[in-house]
């Protein structure tokens, strides 16, 4: 599963993207367990006041549904004038 990271989020975890390895037998099944699994070793992530996840091109609630073979991508905050 590959994740890709915009703005504050690439900076946090050092890389534009990410990938969980597909054989980790914990490997999220939903947008919600992501952001969860990600706070784990990531815990600035959680310190966000707003974080979007973006599921193969559209916005997605933590109850959405996840597959190793979506993209992913973790959209921060946006602050400007």
């Amino acid at each position: 599963m590959t994740i890709l990271l915009f703005g504050v989020t690439k900076d946090i975890v050092g890389s534009s993207s990410l990938s969980i390895p597909v054989s980790n037998n914990t490997i999220p099944k939903t947008v919600g367990g992501l952001k969860q699994y990600l706070g784990q070793s990531y815990p600035d992530l959680l310190e966000l006041s707003s974080l979007a996840v973006a599921v193969n091109n559209n916005y997605a609630g933590d109850e959405t549904k996840i597959d190793t073979f979506d993209e992913i991508a973790l959209i921060p905050p946006v602050s400007g004038g």
